[in-house]
């Protein structure tokens, strides 16, 4: 019995984690048997390069081996964590994926989206999740949302014009993946942006006829 893959994709400070955790609840009660993780990261070898990906310090970081990285710990994480739970029937809920690579480092970064594809195709041995959800935010807007956080990391920390370059390229990749990628304005109030997730899942009849509406 095959479970059920679902990422949460956007811009820091879009509110991935405030969704993952209502959409966990969501199905926990429809009594399902449910994962989150997050990525980089998900298991003891991914979250250890994961310290090494987003440390300030490293600032001189080549684009390939920052994609790399990303692909080690996604092969560690798909073959340890996400695939085993998968088979087993249960639903797993990722903070990122492979769109996220493709985004920061073959469109922002410009290292192309198809290398990038590549070698996630690799890593990842050809798992794509079921649906995505991309929770749009105007970058400045997600930066604020962040700016009480004590410390940016590596990532979070590039200048603005990186940012814009990140949310154009989720926003052209949630356009060239209709079927899968769905655009939620992540503006909305939390419960609103939930209900979007909850209303598309049901008319991609992901979760139509096998869960009850909310009560």
């Amino acid at each position: 019995m095959k479970g059920l893959f679902i990422t949460i994709e956007g811009m820091d400070g879009s509110g991935k984690t405030t969704q993952i955790n209502l959409l966990k609840d969501f199905f926990e009660k429809q009594g399902k048997h449910v994962h989150v993780t997050r990525e980089p990261g998900g298991t003891r070898i991914s979250e250890a390069i994961r310290e090494i990906i987003l440390n300030i310090d490293y600032q001189e970081m080549d684009y390939i081996t920052e994609a790399l990285l990303y692909a080690a710990s996604r092969a560690q994480h798909v073959a340890e964590y996400i695939l085993p739970a998968i088979e087993k029937g249960d639903i797993v809920i990722c903070d990122r994926f492979v769109d996220s690579s493709i985004v920061y480092q073959g469109m922002a970064r410009g290292l192309g989206q198809e290398m990038v594809a590549t070698i996630n195709r690799f890593a990842t041995r050809g798992l794509e999740p079921d649906v995505t959800f991309f929770l749009d935010l105007e970058h400045r807007q997600g930066m604020e949302r962040k700016k009480n956080q004590q410390e940016l990391d590596r990532l979070e920390s590039e200048k603005e014009y990186f940012h814009q370059k990140v949310r154009d390229g989720y926003k052209q990749l949630a356009k060239d993946n209709q079927k899968r990628m769905i655009d939620v304005d992540a503006g909305q109030s939390i419960e609103e942006v939930h209900q979007s997730i909850i209303k598309a899942l049901k008319q991609k009849a992901i979760i139509a006829d096998k869960y009850n509406d909310e009560e």
